[in-house]
């Protein structure tokens, strides 16, 4: 643990957030938690107590308000979209105590674009993390007014935990491995999208090539191809560049409901 970091406040738990909250509970932190699906909520605070190494104590919460009271760390963990986050940066700058950490796990928005809807914008972080449990690492990303003490704060934690911190040393879109990542996402779906190739031959040349792990299209199934979509949309939104726009056949499959293992289909099926 660290010492002045006691009560960690997620705010989210989908795919990453679950994931967040799973690591925080192996340590003997106070772990407090939020979803706008309180059934799900309810679904996951109860599996987490079932596990037997689980140490510190877990409590659901019903607002955002309740669920930051007191908290030393905060992570949002929302879905991909800007202005959501940045409604929820309001709600959460004014219930936080004013030297908690106010983090967001985003994948692709940098923390400055939420700075505006808090007063405390030196305690404000992007600490974005990757499949925890296959790839223990985590972008941690200053924003423009971020101190250095939350900053130092923010890093130990994320190694109290267990994960490897990528330290970003001048705020960019993507972040260090997302970066790569976003490169490798984008080029696979055009490939997809244009009818080049199959997604699954695809997937078949990653897995010779880099010999471990899920493939491309198997690792956006898992995330979401909702949450995907609102990342490729993000950098599109930042660049106006054509070629940053993700293809349609994506939105497709989104508008479509088939938006990965979560619903039981996307670029495969898992019904």
């Amino acid at each position: 643990m660290i010492e002045d970091i006691k009560v960690v406040s997620i705010i989210g738990v989908g795919y990453l957030g679950k994931q967040i909250a799973e690591k925080t509970s192996l340590k003997n932190y106070t772990l407090r938690l939020y979803d706008i699906n309180a059934e799900e909520l309810a679904k996951f605070s109860e599996d987490l107590h079932k596990k037997k190494n689980t140490k510190g104590e877990v409590t659901s919460h019903n607002s955002i308000e309740d669920v930051v009271k007191n908290a030393d760390l905060i992570i949002e963990a929302a879905p991909e979209k800007l202005e959501l986050k940045q409604e929820l940066f309001k709600i959460i700058g004014k219930a936080a105590k004013p030297n908690a950490i106010i983090a967001t796990n985003s994948s692709s928005i940098p923390v400055s674009k939420l700075e505006d809807a808090v007063d405390q914008k030196d305690k404000l972080l992007n600490i974005h993390f990757y499949n925890l449990f296959t790839m223990p690492m985590a972008d941690i990303m200053r924003g423009t007014k971020t101190s250095d003490d939350t900053f130092e704060r923010g890093k130990k934690w994320v190694e109290s935990i267990d994960i490897t911190p990528l330290i970003v040393k001048k705020e960019c879109y993507g972040f260090v491995f997302n970066r790569v990542w976003r490169a490798i996402k984008k080029e696979v779906l055009k490939i997809w999208a244009g009818g080049y190739a199959d997604f699954e031959d695809v997937d078949k040349a990653w897995k010779i090539f880099i010999q471990a792990g899920a493939a491309p299209f198997e690792l956006m199934d898992q995330i979401g191809l909702d949450v995907i979509y609102d990342i490729e949309m993000s950098y599109y939104k930042k660049s106006g560049w054509d070629d940053d726009k993700p293809p349609q056949a994506l939105k497709d499959l989104v508008d479509a409901g088939n938006l990965g293992k979560k619903t039981g289909k996307g670029f495969y099926n898992y019904e």
